[in-house]
């Protein structure tokens, strides 16, 4: 699969991991998780960017917790009128954008965020796009939050793999999360597994 497939097939994701699928399935481990983590190390007045914010269930748990600063982006333009639906407030609150994180990102000015985190988006950003996570780096000027998978359920990111499918539909590149942004940089403060994902919060230095 290449980049552009890859991307598209997101774009045009219906039912199972769309974001109708995920607005039904709200705030889960991994939204309290974020909520926890930002309650430590930022403030209430953080400007917070999710990356891959699909209908919003993770923006709409920090929204709850008192954080209003909240951008989104998400290459499925579904996602903002499941929101409008699902998650009203929020998308009264926030700022979102419909567009691969590829072209979106680079738009944005150094450091315009104070937090920048994904949940189970980078893990499918294609090798031949690696290069958007300087870009993440760049724009984060305080936070960097990954909530990827690195193997909490079978088979996904066990044994020598760098890429598995999932249902046989679509692929899932393992990376080494530390690695990926300590080379670029970051220090790694905490590593949270769950059942499902793995949290991993970085300081830019």
């Amino acid at each position: 699969m290449d980049p552009d497939d890859n991307r598209r097939g997101w774009a045009e994701r219906s039912e199972e991991f769309s974001p109708a699928y995920y607005a039904r399935i709200g705030p889960n481990e991994v939204s309290r998780t974020l909520a926890t983590v930002l309650d430590y190390y930022a403030h209430e007045d953080a400007a917070i960017l999710e990356v891959g914010c699909s209908s919003g269930r993770h923006l709409a748990h920090l929204l709850e917790a008192g954080y209003e600063n909240l951008t989104g982006i998400d290459i499925n333009d579904e996602s903002f009128d499941v929101m409008a639906d699902r998650y009203p407030r929020l998308a009264e609150t926030g700022t979102f954008h419909t567009g691969a994180i590829e072209d979106l990102v680079p738009e944005f000015p150094d450091d315009a965020f104070d937090v920048v985190y994904s949940v189970e988006t980078l893990q499918h950003v294609h090798p031949d796009d690696e290069w958007v996570f300087n870009e993440l780096v760049r724009v984060a000027a305080d936070l960097l939050v990954t909530g990827e998978n690195e193997g909490n359920s079978p088979q996904r990111g066990r044994g020598d793999h760098e890429v598995s499918y999932v249902n046989d539909d679509f692929p899932l590149f393992h990376r080494n999360w530390k690695g990926v942004f300590s080379e670029r940089g970051l220090a790694q403060l905490l590593c949270e597994p769950s059942e499902r994902d793995t949290v991993r919060v970085f300081r830019v230095l």
